[in-house]
C-alpha cells in the first residue's frame, strides 16, 4: 500500500541509492520518503515540518524522530495499525508537498506539466 501510494504521485521515482534494502522515493531527484524493504516491521521515514513533527510524536507512539535522518525535519512512522491509514496518507502528502515546495521553480513547472 505504501509503495503504490507514493508511486502514484507525479514525478516520483523509486531508487536504492544507499544499499539493496533502503527503498527511496524521490520527486525530481529529492527524497520525500524511504523505507527498509527487508525490515520485519514496516516503517517509513517522512520529511515533516518541525513543529508538526513534534505534535505527531506527542500524539502517536508509532511516530519517532527520523532514524538516521535529521531529527528536526524527519519522522519515522511505524506502519503497525495504530495510526489510521488516512493519517499516514496525510503524512506522506505533507512530505511530498514540502519537497516540491523546495524545488527550483523550473523543476516545479516541469512537475506541474506531468
Amino acid at each position: 500500500m505504501l509503495r503504490v501510494y507514493c508511486c502514484a504521485k507525479p514525478g516520483v521515482v523509486e531508487t536504492f541509492p544507499f544499499d539493496d534494502e533502503t527503498l527511496v522515493f524521490k520527486v525530481m531527484g529529492k527524497m520525500f520518503a524511504l523505507t527498509n524493504i527487508k525490515a520485519v516491521e514496516l516503517a517509513v521515514n517522512l520529511k515533516c515540518d518541525p513543529d508538526w513533527a513534534l505534535i505527531l510524536r506527542d500524539h502517536y507512539l508509532a511516530v519517532t524522530a527520523g532514524y538516521h535522518m535529521n531529527k528536526r525535519h524527519w519522522n519515522t512512522v511505524k506502519i503497525d495499525g495504530s495510526i489510521p491509514n488516512d493519517e499516514i496518507w496525510e503524512m506522506i502528502d505533507h512530505s511530498y508537498r514540502l519537497v516540491v515546495r523546495g524545488l527550483k521553480k523550473a523543476d516545479r513547472e516541469k512537475l506541474a506539466g506531468l
